[in-house]
C-alpha cells in the first residue's frame, strides 16, 4: 500500500491507499491524492516545493476540486487531499458511509498522511485546508498534534462549529442523540433532500462535475452515532482550544434556508449558521483570523466566480501575511517534536 497508483481523476493525478487499523465493520483505509509529479527525484532531494498544503473534505464529500490544487499549486505549494475512512475513494462494499463513533479516529489517517507528507516526501511546512466537518475534525487533531511541530497553519472554509438549529431546540436534541447515539447509533435520524448538494452539480444546473456516488445530491443518512460523535466534539470545542499555529477560519456573509425556492440557495450557506462560525472561532487558539466571503456559499471553494476568487484571495494574503509560512531554506523532514519524541506518537485522543 506504499504505492501511488494512477487516480480517478484521470491523466497527471495519483493516488496511495493507507491502510488503518480494523474496525467493528471490517478493514479500513483511507487515501491520499496529489498530482503526479513532473521531475524524477532521487531520494533525499528536496520536494519541488518547501511548502505543502494537505486538502481535508466535509461530509457527504471527497476531494474533486482540482480548481483548488491549481490555485494552491501556482502560490507555491504542493497539494495532497486526503479522503478519510468510509468517505469518497475510501469507501469500501462492507461499510457503513462516512460512519465513525468519535471524530478522534480520523487522527489515524491524518498523522499518517502528514507523516508521508513531511518525512517522506521532504516537505517542512504543512498548512491543513479543510471544509466543514473536515474542518471540525482538523481543529481537534491540530489542538492535539500542538507542540509537535507537525501542523504550521490552519485554514478552514465554513467549519461546522455547531448544530445549525435554535438554541433550546439543539439543547434537547443533544440530549436525545447522546442517549440514542448509545444504544441504536446505526439509527438514521436525518435524512432528506438538499437544494445546495443538488445545485452544485452540472446535471443539476450547477458548474460542477463529480461521481453522484460518491456525493449523492441528497447526502449519505446521518446516524445518531455519527451526529452524537460531532456534539461530543462541538462541546470539545465549546470548552477552548489550544491550537498554537496561526488559523484562518472563513465562512459565507450569511445563511439561509436550504430549500429549492430561496433566492439566496447560491449566495449563502444554506448548511450552517455562520453567526455560530463567527462566534467560535476565537476558541481555536491564540492567533485566529475570521473573514466572511460575500455572496459565498458553504463551500466557499464552490461559490460563483467572484466569491470563490475573493475566497482564495483572502486565503493566500493570508498566508503570504505570516513569515513563517514565506518561503526559506529546505530544512528537511521532522525528526522529533518540542518534547525530544517523535511528533507522529499522537493520535489526537485527548478531549
Amino acid at each position: 500500500m506504499n504505492e501511488w497508483l494512477p487516480d480517478r481523476l484521470g491523466p497527471g493525478w495519483q493516488a496511495r491507499t493507507l491502510a488503518l487499523p480494523d474496525d467493528a465493520e471490517g478493514p479500513l483505509v483511507a487515501t491520499l491524492v496529489r498530482r503526479e509529479p513532473t521531475a524524477v527525484r532521487e531520494p533525499g532531494d528536496p520536494a519541488p516545493h518547501r511548502r505543502a498544503v494537505l486538502h481535508v473534505h466535509g461530509f457527504n464529500d471527497y476531494f474533486f476540486q482540482t480548481h483548488v490544487a491549481e490555485q494552491w499549486e501556482a502560490h507555491g505549494y504542493d497539494f495532497y487531499a486526503l479522503d478519510l475512512r468510509k468517505c469518497g475513494r475510501s469507501i469500501r462494499p462492507w461499510q457503513t458511509p462516512h460512519y465513525v463513533t468519535d471524530l478522534s479516529a480520523y487522527a489515524e489517517e491524518l498523522t499518517t498522511a502528514a507523516r508521508i507528507v513531511r518525512d517522506e516526501l521532504g516537505h517542512d511546512t504543512l498548512v491543513v485546508h479543510a471544509h466543514s466537518t473536515g474542518g471540525l475534525t482538523a481543529s481537534l487533531w491540530a489542538h492535539s498534534m500542538r507542540g509537535t511541530g507537525v501542523v504550521d497553519a490552519l485554514v478552514l472554509n465554513s467549519p461546522w462549529f455547531d448544530h445549525k438549529p435554535h438554541w433550546f431546540r439543539r439543547m434537547v436534541e443533544t440530549q436525545v442523540l447522546e442517549t440514542l447515539g448509545s444504544i441504536d447509533p446505526m439509527r438514521v435520524v436525518s435524512h432528506g433532500p438538499s437544494a445546495y448538494s443538488r445545485s452544485l452539480h452540472v446535471a443539476h444546473g450547477g458548474e460542477w462535475e463529480y461521481d453522484l456516488t460518491l456525493k449523492p445530491p441528497d447526502g449519505f443518512p446521518r446516524r445518531a452515532g455519527w451526529v452524537r460523535a460531532a456534539r461530543h466534539g462541538h462541546a470539545r470545542l465549546s470548552r477552548g482550544l489550544a491550537i498554537v499555529v496561526p488559523v484562518l477560519v472563513c465562512s459565507a456573509q450569511r445563511s439561509g434556508p436550504n430549500t429549492p425556492d430561496n433566492p439566496d440557495l447560491h449566495r449563502s450557506d444554506t448548511v450552517l449558521d455562520v453567526r455560530q462560525i463567527a462566534i467560535r472561532a476565537h476558541l481555536l487558539g491564540p492567533d485566529v483570523t475570521y473573514v466572511a466571503i460575500p455572496d459565498g456559499i458553504h463551500d466557499l471553494a464552490l461559490s460563483a466566480r467572484p466569491a470563490r476568487e475573493e475566497y482564495f484571495e483572502v486565503v493566500f494574503s493570508w498566508l503570504e501575511g505570516h513569515g513563517q509560512l514565506a518561503e526559506s531554506p529546505h530544512a528537511g523532514p521532522m525528526a522529533a517534536g518540542t518534547n525530544g519524541q517523535s511528533p507522529w506518537q499522537s493520535v489526537g485522543s485527548e478531549g
